[in-house]
């Protein structure tokens, strides 16, 4: 799924650079959460359609960037307390 990491991790590391402590802080809205959450229990039970196959699969690839972000946040803040 991750076609373009190294895109990927430059995003991130610039979004962790720029407030560590709002990118920790940082979630997603809960109606985003839901829609998520639905196209999941959609795909298991029934199957999507293409679009939303696409759609759920950007906000994976959104997720995945998240977290990278998040995981470099926490090693600037720890660098910057050392």
């Amino acid at each position: 799924m991750i076609a373009y990491p190294n895109i990927y991790d430059s995003l991130a590391e610039f979004m962790a650079k720029l407030d560590p402590e709002k990118v920790l802080q940082f979630h997603a809205p809960t109606t985003m959460q839901k829609r998520v959450d639905g196209l999941l229990i959609k795909k298991q039970e029934a199957g999507l359609s293409a679009a939303e196959q696409e759609e759920l699969d950007h906000y994976l690839i959104l997720e995945h960037i998240v977290r990278l972000a998040k995981s470099r946040a926490r090693l600037h803040l720890s660098q910057a307390r050392a």
